[in-house]
């Protein structure tokens, strides 16, 4: 009998770095970033939606087109419904019409929506092209833009279908913010609530605190406040970057708030925004806590008293009524951070700055926060 051949394939550890940007006026100078961080593109395509766009578009073009790029732009409806394999294959064949190639790039122009969609386009083209994330809301700048998840959604759940693809480059302006509808601020905000309940009290505090001034687009707040938030989700995320750690150890906190959220934004139709259904989270996840005896606080009511100061929404027990508990239980049990037993790692909180994990089943969590 032959002896089987037997080879090492060795390969070799990839560099996930990239420079996150924070300042007012940058969206101005992204051709200049654009220029560094992907030296070999002579072509990039702007993908954006059609809110963004017309507000943005021609400033990032005229940086583009100073740098010595050329530039193609692709424009998507706005909204989560946006976010479909097919859309994503039609960009796909959009880029292949342009004739972009292997060393080109992909830049991401608006919300979180943009970000996932325009990142796993460009991780899917050719193996993979570069993409520098431009966000243009507050929820994309302080969570979707910096971890490196791109995703479309499926019918039976929220981002299903995607990728780690980390960007080359994050290029946060605040001062796009001006234009950013206040339920949309909201939808940020409740991301920032989320990383200050997860790793600082401190940052909890000062959001909850300083809520006004956000809402007044205050840049000598805005600006600080992000980039702690930033700061906080990438510290996580650089301990884990591909989520594989074991639970507890890595960045899979970051679902804190999510596995309810995700499971009321499908059930809804997302009608109800992203950062809602997270503030909604952030109470279940309290709720849960307390009841399973993992905190004697009351989580929930900081918590709700947070949100009503930033004009989120509070009324989780309106999305747990009787007529819709299967569809909660059916859209938990698809969540990806399901095991085989249909246990999901869900994030509890024994106290604010204290994440605890936990394994359960879609029935227990509703059980325990109806």
């Amino acid at each position: 009998m032959t002896r089987p051949l037997a080879l090492e394939v060795t390969v070799p550890s990839e560099d996930l770095s990239y420079p996150v940007k924070i300042g007012s006026g940058l969206l101005g100078g992204v051709g200049d970033t654009m220029r560094r961080v992907t030296p070999r593109a002579r072509q990039v395509a702007v993908i954006s939606d059609t809110n963004v766009l017309p507000l943005y578009g021609a400033r990032v073009r005229a940086s583009l087109e100073a740098a010595g790029l050329s530039v193609v732009s692709h424009v998507i409806p706005p909204g989560e419904t946006s976010k479909t394999p097919q859309r994503m294959v039609a960009l796909v064949s959009a880029l292949v019409a342009d004739g972009l190639g292997r060393s080109d790039a992909v830049l991401a122009l608006g919300g979180g929506v943009v970000g996932d969609l325009a990142g796993l386009v460009a991780a899917l083209f050719m193996r993979g092209i570069d993409v520098v994330q431009c966000p243009t809301s507050l929820l994309a700048q302080v969570d979707a833009s910096v971890g490196g998840k791109v995703a479309v959604d499926l019918p039976e759940g929220k981002n299903l279908l995607g990728a780690f693809a980390f960007p080359r480059a994050v290029v946060i302006d605040p001062a796009v913010l001006q234009t950013l509808p206040d339920e949309e601020l909201g939808c940020g905000v409740a991301e920032m609530l989320k990383h200050g309940a997860l790793f600082d009290p401190e940052h909890f505090a000062a959001v909850r605190d300083q809520a006004d001034a956000i809402y007044r687009r205050d840049e000598a707040v805005l600006g600080p406040q992000i980039a702690i938030s930033v700061g906080l989700k990438a510290a996580c995320v650089i301990r884990d970057p591909l989520e594989r750690s074991d639970a507890g150890k890595g960045r899979i906190a970051l679902n804190l708030g999510h596995t309810v959220g995700h499971a009321l934004e499908l059930g809804e139709g997302y009608a109800l925004k992203h950062g809602q259904a997270v503030g909604l989270g952030l109470l279940a996840a309290a709720r849960l806590s307390k009841r399973l005896g993992l905190t004697s606080l009351d989580l929930e009511g900081h918590i709700r008293t947070a949100l009503e100061a930033l004009r989120l929404p509070t009324d989780l027990d309106t999305y747990l009524t009787a007529d819709r508990r299967s569809a909660l239980i059916e859209a938990m049990a698809r969540d990806k951070k399901r095991d085989a037993h249909r246990k999901i790692t869900y994030i509890a909180l024994a106290r604010l700055g204290e994440p605890r994990v936990l394994s359960l089943t879609p029935e227990a969590i509703l059980e325990a926060i109806i």
